[in-house]
């Protein structure tokens, strides 16, 4: 590797620098691999650079400026930017083959991991080549994985709901969604947070806690929906004369519906409400075009009552107002005095 060196690849005019630094420290703190190469030690190649410039031997420091931090740390730094590229383009082929074979929701989601995940690895075994002792290491991460945990205790869920939705798959990237009482077409599933895009354009960063805990409906699911149009009709209208006036409405837009076994369409007399007879006009159609199509059929709908002289009831208030000196007399005392507008004393009773 190149972060390992021996004294034969040292330049003459340093070897001696650094056997006395060796014999001066006892080696305390030198590293070795498993071949037994002496592994980097930052610590060590700082402290001879210091003592070097405070004795002035200006030569001697450079040299191990140049050669034992420099260079090092320029390799190391080239090897972070390889070891990201690596990552990040296995991590675009995982996600490229998963879109293809399974969906694009999943085929994202494991990219990101696998990025991750390989970016995590190469740094490490990077850190160890440097010198960083990594079962120390292990051991911060893991008491700050713990603080962070408790920290983070919404920040985690939000992840633990990630993972759920992507290993159950209520819905996928693509499909239009009603959840966590907003609703929208599902542009990007992530680690912590799932993106919705409104019917009015806005853009919708929803915790993925906030779905995964809720009711999930996916609108766009089924292939099919049905439009429900519900309409009140007098009590004066004949039933037979106002379902044949509903069903020319539906028919009338009988090229965007669905036909076969169970579609179509359906008149079906719904209720005997307070001041109408209540209709539910029902058509299938496909799910791309059932807001198109719901406010086609209202207006057949209305359109076609109005032709038969059918009347949509709708609530009326009637107001009598009598003249403050008129003597009313068609209610109890106190409704008399609230239409006439006239205050009268009652008799006192015994």
């Amino acid at each position: 590797m190149f972060f390992q060196g021996d004294e034969a690849n040292t330049p003459p005019e340093y070897a001696e620098t650094d056997r006395a630094a060796s014999a001066a420290t006892g080696d305390a703190g030198a590293t070795s691999d498993a071949g037994g190469g002496p592994v980097m030690n930052p610590q060590k190649d700082f402290a001879q650079l210091f003592e070097d410039v405070k004795a002035g031997n200006w030569e001697d420091a450079t040299g191990i400026l140049i050669v034992k931090i420099l260079i090092p740390a320029g390799l190391t730094l080239l090897a972070i930017i390889v070891a990201y590229l690596v990552a990040k383009m296995l991590a675009r082929w995982v996600a490229n083959s998963l879109c293809k074979r399974v969906d694009q929701t999943f085929g994202r989601f494991a990219g990101k991991f696998t990025f991750y995940t390989l970016f995590l690895i190469f740094a490490l075994a990077i850190m160890q080549q440097v010198g960083v002792p990594i079962t120390s290491f292990a051991a911060i991460l893991a008491a700050a994985g713990f603080a962070i945990g408790l920290a983070f205790q919404g920040t985690l869920s939000n992840f633990a709901s990630g993972i759920l939705l992507l290993v159950f798959r209520p819905f996928k990237v693509g499909d239009v969604i009603n959840a966590a009482g907003v609703t929208g077409k599902v542009n990007e599933i992530d680690l912590f947070t799932t993106t919705l895009d409104t019917p009015d354009n806005r853009r919708l960063i929803v915790p993925n806690s906030a779905i995964s805990g809720a009711t999930i409906e996916n609108v766009s699911f089924h292939e099919h929906r049905r439009v429900d149009v519900v309409v009140g009709v007098g009590y004066g209208a004949p039933l037979d004369q106002t379902r044949a006036a509903l069903s020319s409405a539906a028919e009338s837009i009988g090229e965007k519906t669905v036909q076969g076994a169970g579609r179509g369409y359906q008149i079906v007399l719904g209720e005997l409400g307070a001041s109408s007879v209540d209709w539910t006009v029902r058509v299938w159609v496909n799910s791309a075009d059932f807001w198109g199509v719901k406010e086609e059929l209202t207006a057949a709908i209305k359109n076609a009552l109005d032709a038969q002289g059918l009347d949509i009831p709708y609530p009326q208030m009637e107001i009598h107002v009598a003249d403050a000196g008129e003597d009313v007399d068609n209610g109890t005392d106190d409704d008399n005095l609230l239409n006439s507008g006239t205050i009268r004393p009652r008799p006192r009773s015994s």
